[in-house]
Formats: structure tokens, C-alpha cells, sequence
């Protein structure tokens, strides 16, 4: 187990590092858990793709905040971060994309809201795309979004290359409490 510090991010480096210690200290073993306060901005996808290449399972479990405020620690849950399910196809130098599944936290969301979701797409509130991810800055390309008159969200996107190659998608979604979640595809067209 490892726990952030109060006053700044989880990041890569700080998985890396772990990754590290955890070779050293128990050759052996491949699982850790990692608490924080807050996360960087895409590492429960980056990390855990890496942390499997490497053979170590990594899962990323939220802090809550009331911890500062209570007194009394015996009733802590911690809730892992949120995850996104996307499918892809690919023919030729078209891709299409499919959302199949946001995860959230369950307790943060409102107990009358809770009892009127039938299906996880109704906590789907917005998704973009950048089609051609370079670990910088997100390039929104393509989105969808819920509004008042148009409560619909579309669950699927497609785009065409115009060249071959290698390419890194980077998806972002925003459930209905305005947490991010992003997932990275990398795919290669002809």
C-alpha cells in the first residue's frame, strides 16, 4: 500500500517509483494499492496499461475528504477511480469508437438520483475525443453531450485518417457529478 501526500496529485513518476520499491522490497509481489487525494489527470488508464506490461496490478483508491473532518477514523471507505469502457473497430483507415461503460462511485451519487438510474449511460453527461493523442494537451475533436432538450447522448463516434499509421486516442468523459474519466486507445490504420 502507498498513500499520497495530502497537497498534491498522484502521478506517473510516483507509480513509477512505487513500481520500483515494490521490486526491491518484495520481488515477489505484484499488487499494491495506492491511496490519494486526487490523481493526475489520465493515470488510472497510463499506469495501470503500464503496471500490466510490467506484471503488477495497481488499483488507485480515492481518499474521501471527510477524513480531515472526522474525528473518528473507524468508518473509511475508499473508492477506487472511475473507469470507462471503450470498444474500437477499425477498417482500413477508419475507426469507430463505442462507449460500453462508465464506472463511478456509487456513494457519491445522491440516493433519489441513484433510484431513477436504469442503465450506466444515464451517468454519462459528456465525451470527446482527440484522435490523435500526443501526451500533451487534449484536442477536443469530436463530443457529445446532454442538454435539456436533447437529454440523448450518442455512444458511439467514428473517424477517418487521412493518413496510415499509428495513432493514440484519448477519449474523456464526464459522468453526471462532473468527475473526468479518460481512456487511452492506441490503434494503427492502413
Amino acid at each position: 500500500m502507498h498513500a499520497g501526500a495530502v497537497d498534491s496529485p498522484i502521478s506517473t513518476g510516483d507509480v513509477t517509483s512505487i513500481a520500483n520499491d515494490l521490486r526491491q522490497l518484495n520481488p515477489a509481489g505484484n499488487r499494491v494499492d495506492v491511496l490519494g487525494w486526487d490523481f493526475a489527470f489520465d493515470i488510472n488508464e497510463t499506469s495501470k496499461l503500464h503496471a500490466a506490461k510490467a506484471g503488477l496490478d495497481f488499483r488507485f483508491l480515492v481518499i474521501p475528504r471527510e477524513v480531515l473532518e472526522k474525528k473518528e477514523q473507524a468508518d473509511i471507505r475508499f473508492f477506487e477511480l472511475g473507469a470507462l469502457g471503450i470498444e474500437h473497430t477499425i477498417v482500413g483507415r477508419r475507426i469507430g469508437l463505442q462507449v460500453t461503460d462508465l464506472i463511478i462511485r456509487q456513494d457519491d451519487i445522491p440516493e433519489e438520483v441513484r433510484g431513477s438510474i436504469s442503465h450506466w449511460s444515464q451517468m454519462l453527461d459528456y465525451w470527446a475525443v482527440d484522435w490523435d493523442y500526443k501526451d500533451d494537451t487534449f484536442h477536443n475533436q469530436w463530443q457529445s453531450y446532454r442538454t435539456r432538450k436533447d437529454p440523448k447522448i450518442e455512444l458511439s463516434a467514428s473517424h477517418e485518417y487521412a493518413e496510415a499509421g499509428a495513432y493514440r486516442v484519448m477519449v474523456k468523459a464526464i459522468d453526471i457529478l462532473g468527475n473526468d474519466t479518460t481512456k487511452v486507445v492506441e490503434v494503427v490504420v492502413v
